[in-house]
């Protein structure tokens, strides 16, 4: 069924549609246009828990633009797929940049549109490369802020087929293969520790973008960057919440989009201080480029700062309470 074009007017379509709305608030600081954009009772999903109102969302750009307004953003991928034939699924990668300060790093967006207003968001951002490149102590960030937790559909039990439905609801059976390959590897891999298997789904000149602003290259490398991202939380899992598929030659063929959350204990290896045994949600997206059947890169953005946060406030360690989330 072809998507409405109320899905997405004024704009040519989806990706136009993310590209010109984000710059028209972000880059043109029509911070107005978010209560046209946005429903009322909009939910955003972020790193540090759930809030739900436009009027959060208002408080949360104005005081990021603030604070950073020399950043520019820019779309590196759009991944869109229709949610019936009014409404679609976007997931928005940004490339920022501050050239004062002197940061890079990446964003990733997925926000359910129905009817061209914001329903529900998943957004996730590379705070650490932030804190990194300024030369400040993650841990003493992490401490400045508060933790949520999350509620509504992310409190509920995982997609039992997310091929078929996800938490933005039910999704087309478009690019079938490349959305298997990538979950198999997710199950087998991430989930099975088989860390041998990334020669199986990943070709050999793969690269991976993970947080920090780091780069990994070929599957050795692979193995090491999901090594240390599990190494504090060695028993957890990653669920997945939803999937999105596009094809389009701008952007080198067919990606996947993947939003997952993984549940942990911090009982592995004391890399964010001492040990607690307490748990930890981190909500995370990645995107994967398959060429031929076999994956050729992933871009994966959680944020660091935010597990941080998590842990800090589960010790007792934070002067700050739950309501300092930006």
């Amino acid at each position: 069924m072809p998507l409405d074009p109320v899905a997405y007017q004024p704009y040519a379509d989806p990706d136009d549609f993310i590209r010109e709305v984000t710059d028209l608030i972000w880059v043109n600081r029509s911070i107005s246009h978010i209560y046209e954009n946005y429903e009322p009772d909009s939910i955003v999903h972020g790193a540090y828990g759930t809030s739900v109102g436009v009027e959060e969302v208002v408080a949360g750009t104005l005081m990021r633009i603030a604070s950073t307004p020399d950043r520019i953003g820019q779309a590196e991928d759009v991944i869109w797929e229709a949610r019936g034939d009014d409404a679609f699924l976007s997931s928005h990668l940004v490339l920022s940049v501050d050239p004062a300060s002197g940061f890079i790093h990446r964003t990733v967006a997925s926000c359910l549109y129905r009817r061209g207003r914001m329903v529900e968001e998943w957004v996730v951002r590379d705070s650490l490369a932030i804190a990194l490149q300024l030369g400040q102590d993650p841990d003493a960030v992490a401490r400045e802020k508060g933790y949520l937790g999350f509620s509504g559909s992310m409190t509920e039990a995982p997609p039992a087929d997310v091929l078929a439905v996800g938490d933005s609801g039910p999704r087309p059976d478009d690019s079938r293969p490349e959305v298997t390959r990538v979950l198999e590897m997710i199950e087998q891999v991430w989930n099975g520790r088989d860390l041998k298997a990334v020669d199986d789904y990943f070709v050999r000149d793969l690269t991976l973008h993970t947080v920090g602003y780091r780069t990994a290259i070929r599957p050795e490398n692979y193995r090491r960057a999901l090594l240390r991202m599990l190494r504090p939380f060695p028993t957890g899992s990653f669920e997945v919440r939803d999937v999105a598929a596009n094809h389009a030659e701008r952007y080198a063929g067919t990606r996947v989009s993947v939003t997952w959350v993984y549940k942990g204990l911090y009982n592995g290896v004391a890399d964010f201080g001492p040990l607690t045994g307490t748990p930890v949600e981190i909500l995370g997206v990645s995107q994967f480029l398959v060429q031929d059947g076999r994956i050729v890169r992933e871009v994966r953005v959680y944020d660091e700062i935010a597990v941080r946060t998590q842990i800090a406030v589960r010790r007792g360690d934070t002067p700050y309470d739950s309501t300092n989330i930006y």
